[in-house]
């Protein structure tokens, strides 16, 4: 079974866990927090995925670092996945939850790419433009990619808007090449 189907299939079980325990947001905020130790802690992702490395160490190395601070659901569900020899997926099954969080909330992520940083005012209105475009609730991820000379280019999904000055001289160019 492909890493993608077994990540989908745990996320499942703890979005699921967490809803039943009546704990799914809080532990959606830790499982954020968890991907964001392990983005900036590559040595933890490496033992995690170690196949040397034993699996009660591995459960000592998460109790120590999270077992005072995250929710008890979520410390277990850390133990049933290592004991189960998943370890080396548990970067890929918390973002998914995150994913399917965010479907069950209904929530959308807006990847906004400017050729200048977005002011708070223009993020806020670009994510209220979108949010009462498709009815949702969106968050925006904004980065910025100078290429674009300027304006910008949103994707929602698989729709992407391209506002940026770049994307017309391109349009304007194959119109005279045509």
């Amino acid at each position: 079974m492909s890493e993608f189907k077994v990540s989908s299939r745990y996320a499942k079980a703890l979005l699921d866990l967490s809803i039943e325990q009546g704990v799914l947001d809080r532990v959606r905020d830790e499982v954020a927090e968890f991907i964001a130790i392990i983005k900036s802690h590559k040595e933890l992702q490496s033992v995690l995925k170690n196949p040397i490395i034993k699996q009660d160490k591995k459960i000592n190395i998460l109790t120590a670092l999270f077992g005072e601070k995250f929710n008890p659901v979520l410390i277990g569900f850390f133990k049933i996945m290592v004991n189960k020899g998943r370890g080396e997926i548990l970067y890929a099954t918390a973002q998914e939850f995150i994913q399917q969080y965010n479907a069950y909330k209904g929530i959308v992520i807006a990847k906004v790419s400017s050729a200048a940083p977005l002011s708070a005012e223009n993020a806020t209105q670009l994510k209220q433009l979108i949010a009462s475009s498709i009815g949702k609730e969106v968050i925006i991820e904004s980065s910025v990619n100078a290429d674009l000379i300027g304006g910008f280019v949103v994707t929602v999904g698989d729709r992407q808007i391209d506002a940026s000055l770049a994307g017309r001289l391109n349009k304007l160019d194959r119109a005279f090449h045509a």
